[in-house]
């Protein structure tokens, strides 16, 4: 094998661990996503994000949730934000 040869192969090797390990990370905050939804008792996307209806925006989105429910688009200087937060924790978010 000459020198392009190896260049080649290594260059292939790296793609192939990289994007495993990007799948690997898609798979893992999925299934996070998926598990805080459930935990919070939300519907989900096909990806585990929580299906809410944003109170600041009227609009339908999947989000992520942290450790603390709170959707990833979550500002603690907005009323509507912190609302939204309460009602995810009480049950009575609008979801779609």
């Amino acid at each position: 094998m000459g020198n392009d040869d190896d260049d080649r192969v290594e260059r292939f090797l790296r793609d192939a661990v990289r994007s495993v390990g990007t799948q690997l990370s898609e798979a893992k905050r999925a299934y996070a996503d998926g598990k805080r939804a459930a935990l919070a008792g939300l519907p989900r996307d096909e990806d585990g994000r929580a299906r809410v209806v944003c109170r600041r925006h009227a609009e339908r989105r999947a989000v992520s949730l942290d450790p603390q429910a709170r959707p990833d688009c979550f500002d603690a200087d907005h009323p509507d934000c912190r609302g939204c937060v309460e009602d995810i924790r009480d049950g009575s978010v609008e979801t779609w």
